[in-house]
């Protein structure tokens, strides 16, 4: 009885102790959330927030640079293409390059953006720092710019601008303006650890579009009304302000990657498909959307014209949009560009550039690796083959997992890797 009764007191004891840390720890996180939400006011207008000028920097020197190096050594390239580091970079995804000074902005599926910079134009970075450190982010993996300048950030539930981010980055102070508030880009109680990664791009007709994941493998019935009201598993369009919001497409799973094709001003979207269907099955997909109001079959479709399980009784839109490429199932396909500049050869310019992060829902896994798309005279896929490989060793071991790509203002292509958390250099000949 004593002994139960000393047990009782100290499980009350326990409790109490983990309620009150829970207490401080709560508080702590709202205090933070406030002072952010008071310093993006302050920058709003122009006032400075006090933060400090000892912004955090990543080393870009040491022992790390010569383990990536020795990968770098083992991926396979075309001939006459050479890859190398371009900036040890933490976590990064999404990669903004901007329009003037080549400042390289990049996302992470975490709380930072970080800021690259080569100030020698040796095509190797020599500072990279955080980047409005006064500002708390949450999951900023978006980042993308319009031709003027402007840089958009899109987190997981908010949409930020930041009108001269190339030119003030280098202080912690820097004009910022939400597009869209905290908890209105998609419905607070819908939000999720997964699928939760957004993509920005400002298309040829100067709106914002962003792609809205689903939490769900296959999201329920009874999510399909909501969804396609607010644009989840979808991609939604509005006015640089953020006024005027669309949904531009329906029927996407997961998209973490879409782009513009600037020949015919189609956009273009990799897509995830769905997990726990086997190990060769459902494909990947390479979508292109023509239009406004276009359904690309999930959730009927689990991935090209494979039905899920889920939906295998329900009759899918007759309308519904199949992907231009079919990709292998579980590879993860995620960032994409068109390649746009002038120093690859002829063969790769106007193609897509997109990367497979790789599998974790495989026997054997695959991806994690670049992969190149041509294009047919109607603006149709063509061909898609390995452009870069060798992050994936024969056992199945990770040497790193591509994220996203990026056209270098040269024209050389930037490769993010949030694993080993790197931002590698794609160029030809001797550039």
């Amino acid at each position: 009885m004593i002994k139960n009764q000393r047990g009782q007191r100290a499980g009350a004891l326990m409790a109490s102790t983990i309620l009150a840390g829970a207490m401080v720890l709560s508080a702590g996180v709202s205090g933070a959330l406030a002072q952010s939400t008071d310093n993006l006011e302050k920058l709003s207008n122009f006032q400075s927030t006090g933060a400090s000028m000892e912004m955090e920097t990543v080393p870009q020197t040491g022992p790390r640079v010569a383990a990536f190096n020795k990968t770098l050594a083992g991926i396979k390239l075309p001939e006459g293409f050479k890859i190398s580091l371009y900036a040890i970079v933490p976590d990064a995804r999404e990669m903004a390059v901007g329009p003037s000074a080549g400042v390289v902005f990049v996302g992470t599926r975490k709380s930072k953006v970080w800021a690259v910079t080569d100030r020698d134009k040796d095509r190797v970075a020599d500072e990279v720092k955080v980047f409005a450190p006064s500002i708390q982010f949450k999951l900023p993996n978006g980042v993308c710019f319009s031709k003027d300048g402007f840089l958009f950030v899109s987190e997981q539930n908010r949409v930020l601008l930041f009108p001269a981010a190339e030119f003030f980055y280098e202080g912690p102070d820097v004009a910022a303006f939400q597009v869209v508030k905290q908890g209105d880009l998609i419905p607070v109680a819908e939000e999720s650890f997964n699928h939760t990664a957004r993509v920005c791009r400002i298309g040829p007709d100067d709106k914002l579009y962003i792609t809205l994941g689903q939490p769900f493998n296959v999201f329920p019935k009874e999510k399909m009304d909501l969804y396609k009201k607010v644009g989840m598993s979808g991609i939604v369009r509005m006015d640089r302000d953020g006024k005027n919001r669309e949904v531009y497409a329906t029927g996407v799973r997961n998209s973490v990657g879409m782009d513009f094709n600037p020949k015919d001003k189609t956009l273009w979207f990799t897509d995830n498909q769905v997990d726990g269907m086997g190990d060769d099955i459902p494909p990947g997909e390479l979508n292109r959307a023509t239009k406004e109001g276009e359904n690309f079959g999930f959730p009927y479709f689990g991935g090209g014209s494979v039905r899920t399980v889920e939906y295998k009784d329900q009759t899918p839109p007759a309308d519904t949009v199949k992907p231009e490429v079919e990709m292998a199932a579980h590879a993860a396909d995620l960032g994409m560009t068109f390649y746009s500049g002038q120093q690859f050869p002829q063969q790769y310019r106007g193609g897509i550039f997109s990367v497979q992060h790789g599998s974790w829902n495989r026997t054997t896994p695959v991806g994690a690796r670049v992969m190149f798309t041509t294009l047919k005279e109607d603006g149709t896929a063509d061909k898609t083959e390995v452009f870069a490989s060798g992050w994936l060793t024969p056992n199945g071991e990770y040497l790193g997992r591509p994220a996203s790509v990026a056209q270098l203002n040269d024209g050389s292509l930037l490769v993010s890797d949030d694993t080993a958390g790197a931002i590698y250099r794609i160029s030809y000949g001797d550039n």
